[in-house]
């Protein structure tokens, strides 16, 4: 639970933050991943490796039997280790992560990897430390819909982005068995809202902040008023859903260690 008036990290562009108007949008993106995947942290000991601000290791910390946070900046540590009481913060490399072999049940990492130098190191330490039948519960931007047309990612936090087949085979190359994917879409009331902003919200959000400008009251208000419900989170591997995994906004794999 949250003790006392909220703090707020610095808005970088590497991490998103909770409690600010303009960056609302990406907050409830996010969050909806956490919330649809609470329900395969429940008893058991989760890490999430690169945890950022830490809402949502807080989030899974509601129901876990415990959440291990692990980042890399020691500002955002300090932060976490404050903020969010219960989470047990630590401060260390992804690339090693600093726990024992088979120690935890659960590995989280959610729009984390797109930010790694050594993505398949990542994956090959998230296997040593999970136990068997442990999930490795992974999102990241879908490079189609996120850097269309270029391989170069238009974050400059990005080293390298995936599309599901990629993200797929990295998973598989690691060792371990991808049992379902998932993409983020648009609802139907941020559908209404791309219309309303000139075919897409993000567009317009990302044009302002480029060009340094001020936002429209129009465009901050609706921002402001995304909630997670705006957003879907449908299983495409299977084509149940009807909807193209390629059109996501992000994927979501779910991923078990033998």
């Amino acid at each position: 639970m949250n003790n006392g008036p909220l703090e707020v990290l610095p808005l970088t562009g590497e991490r998103t933050v909770p409690g600010l108007e303009q960056e609302n949008y990406w907050f409830r993106r996010h969050e909806v991943v956490y919330q649809r995947l609470a329900d395969r942290c429940v008893d058991r000991v989760v890490l999430e490796a690169g945890c950022g601000e830490g809402y949502g290791a807080d989030l899974l910390a509601e129901v876990a039997a415990r959440v291990i946070g692990l980042d890399y900046d020691a500002a955002t540590v300090a932060h976490v280790r404050t903020r969010y009481p219960r989470v047990d913060i630590r401060h260390g490399n992804l690339a090693q992560l600093p726990l024992a072999d088979a120690s935890v049940d659960v590995v989280v990492n959610l729009q984390v990897i797109e930010h790694l130098w050594d993505q398949g190191q990542f994956i090959t330490e998230c296997r040593r430390v999970l136990r068997p039948g442990g999930q490795l519960l992974i999102s990241t931007p879908n490079r189609i819909t996120f850097t269309p047309g270029s391989d170069t990612p238009v974050n400059p936090f990005h080293t390298r982005e995936l599309n599901a087949t990629e993200l797929t085979e990295l998973l598989t190359d690691g060792g371990f068995r991808v049992d379902a994917m998932y993409g983020v879409f648009h609802g139907p009331r941020l559908i209404a809202l791309d219309l309303r902003h000139g075919g897409s919200i993000i567009d317009a959000q990302i044009s302002r902040a480029l060009a340094d400008e001020q936002w429209p009251a129009e465009l901050l208000a609706d921002v402001a008023s995304v909630r997670t419900a705006d957003f879907e989170l449908l299983r495409c591997d299977d084509d149940a859903a009807g909807r193209n995994i390629d059109d996501s906004l992000d994927l979501v794999a779910i991923a078990v260690r033998p």
